[in-house]
């Protein structure tokens, strides 16, 4: 079975009344009272996507009726599947990840091998200038990978560079599951010299830990939309000693746009409908334009 590469439009995502109130009754009620808990509605979406998308996952590519499915997080935040009665050939040796950042949520996953990914946009600092920016992240990057990132050109190519070393970094410590404990600068990335665009996915990007190359692993990049870049890191797995390292020869996949539709088309509601929480994430969806109103006073 291929692996499996899913986006979602979260942040074009406008959930209606009962969009919103289906999606939280087809989550685990832990997770839908965490999402509720954001400030910000386009935070609470992109939640409730990454949700979703593990969910239709392990229902459609596991066979795990919807109803059974119990995902827990390992103490470094990496999810995985908790049912023990669940086990069976089509759920062992699978590894999935999700993050969500700007307006994309994105999955990937594979059985038999570790898996990460990472989604971030390009955007300028906020409450400060680009060298400040790059000062103050001095120590997340080696001597070689700033030299890449400064001659990209214009500060906005700068930027772009950095968040594409950024996603990949971040897709490793995610695949190996270590969080914010691991030294980024253990990990170079030598980059592809192919050009990453849209509706298209490169995997000749290289890795040196510790100084020297890996070979077990590989990375996937390409571009979402507008400004959005995308890591898939793919390594060898601890439990499956049968699948060789990511073999190269494979085309990679390219990511698949889901609808709402699709992520809830195999979805069973898990417990009532809870009216309260449409009324809390409208609050949440006024509150941006309340500040913004505010600001032009």
């Amino acid at each position: 079975m291929g692996g499996v590469r899913w986006a979602f439009r979260c942040g074009s995502w406008t959930p209606s009344r009962s969009e919103w109130l289906l999606a939280a009754r087809c989550v685990q009620r832990e997770e839908k009272e965490r999402i509720g808990q954001f400030m910000f509605a386009k935070d609470a979406k992109s939640a409730m996507a990454g949700r979703l998308l593990l969910r239709r996952l392990v229902c459609d590519r596991m066979g795990v009726p919807w109803s059974d499915i119990r995902l827990e997080r390992s103490p470094r935040g990496k999810p995985y599947l908790a049912n023990p009665a669940c086990s069976s050939p089509e759920t062992m040796g699978w590894s999935f990840n999700i993050s969500h950042q700007g307006d994309y949520a994105v999955l990937a996953a594979e059985q038999g091998l570790q898996v990460g990914v990472d989604v971030m946009k390009t955007t300028m600092p906020g409450s400060t200038s680009v060298p400040e920016f790059f000062r103050i992240m001095t120590r997340q990057f080696t001597d070689y990978e700033w030299s890449v990132i400064r001659r990209a050109g214009s500060e906005w190519e700068q930027l772009t560079m950095f968040y594409r070393h950024w996603a990949l970094k971040e897709s490793f410590i995610k695949a190996i599951g270590t969080g914010l404990g691991f030294n980024l600068q253990r990990a170079e990335f030598h980059l592809s010299p192919e050009p990453i665009a849209e509706g298209k996915v490169c995997r000749r990007t290289t890795m040196h830990l510790d100084e020297e190359e890996e070979e077990v692993w590989a990375f996937e990049e390409t571009v979402l939309g507008k400004d959005h870049h995308v890591a898939v890191a793919l390594g060898p797995s601890h439990t499956v000693r049968s699948v060789p390292p990511p073999a190269l020869t494979d085309p990679p996949p390219s990511f698949t746009f889901l609808s709402f539709s699709d992520l809830i088309s195999m979805a069973t509601p898990l417990f009532e409908e809870d009216s309260a929480y449409w009324e809390n994430f409208q609050k949440k969806a006024e509150a941006p334009e309340r500040q913004r109103l505010i600001a032009t006073v």
